[in-house]
This record gives C-alpha cells, sequence and structure tokens, in this order.
C-alpha cells in the first residue's frame, strides 16, 4: 500500500465519521473532526469562523435535523496540496421525504498530529441533473 493509498483511507474514515455523526445526530463526534480555527459554509451560505461559532450553529440544528432523513458522502477526488494538506471534492447525496437533494461539497484538510482535520469547508447544491449522473465512476485519485 503506498502512503497515498493509506492518507486516502484515513481521509475515506473522516468521511465515515462525518456520515456517522450527521445521520446519528451526534454533534461532539461531528465537531471533534474540526481545527479550532476552521471556516465552515453551510449549505445556505451561512459562514462559521471557528469551532465555537461552527458549535453553536451544529448543536442548533443537528439534533433533530435529519428526522426522516439520512446522508451518504461519495469521496470523488482528493488532490494532495502539500503532503498534510488536502482539498476533498464529495457528492453528498440527503434522502429527504421528497427525494434526493445532491450537494457538492469541498473541504480542505489539515493534517495535525496525525490525523485529518476539517479545515476549511463549504457545503453547496449540485446542478439539477447531478442525480442523473449516479453511476459515473466516484473516485478519481489525483496524479
Amino acid at each position: 500500500m503506498t502512503t497515498t493509498d493509506i492518507e486516502i483511507a484515513a481521509i475515506r474514515k473522516l468521511v465515515d465519521t462525518v456520515t456517522h455523526a450527521q445521520n446519528n445526530e451526534l454533534p461532539d463526534e461531528f465537531l471533534k473532526l474540526f481545527r479550532a480555527d476552521a471556516i465552515w459554509t453551510t449549505g445556505g451560505g451561512k459562514r462559521l469562523y471557528g469551532i465555537d461559532e461552527i458549535a453553536a450553529f451544529t448543536r442548533q440544528v443537528l439534533p433533530g435535523g435529519m428526522a426522516g432523513m439520512s446522508v451518504a458522502f461519495e469521496l470523488e477526488h482528493v488532490l494532495f496540496i502539500r503532503p498534510d494538506v488536502a482539498a476533498v471534492k464529495l457528492r453528498q447525496i440527503y434522502q429527504t421525504p421528497d427525494g434526493p437533494d445532491i450537494g457538492t461539497p469541498l473541504w480542505i484538510l489539515a493534517k495535525e498530529d496525525g490525523q485529518w482535520r476539517l479545515t476549511a469547508c463549504q457545503n453547496m447544491a449540485a446542478p439539477d441533473d447531478e442525480l442523473e449522473t449516479s453511476g459515473r465512476p466516484i473516485f478519481a485519485p489525483a496524479s
């Protein structure tokens, strides 16, 4: 297994933890994944600076926020900017009572003390035709 494979596996683990925390409405599990000075932009465009703002928002919306829904994240691409900094492109699929809602987050991760941390992240909606492209090859590692 190459170093890149090991790092991608660790990033997949972080993505899986985000998925678990959101689906099970576990704010503390979600918040431990951030750097203290992280930037988070919600799908609605709310900009949050630092763990205190991210925590206040998360603790307000996550409990009860997933009622009747679930989310899955598909790792689409990882670009290692440096060995300890990665741009991670995801496909986010919310299953809602009204049908799927697709997002296309970009997460910048930094590796600190051997752990990848959410550092600068932006969630955004995907084009309406994105749902029709499911089944395409999802992950293409950077060369």
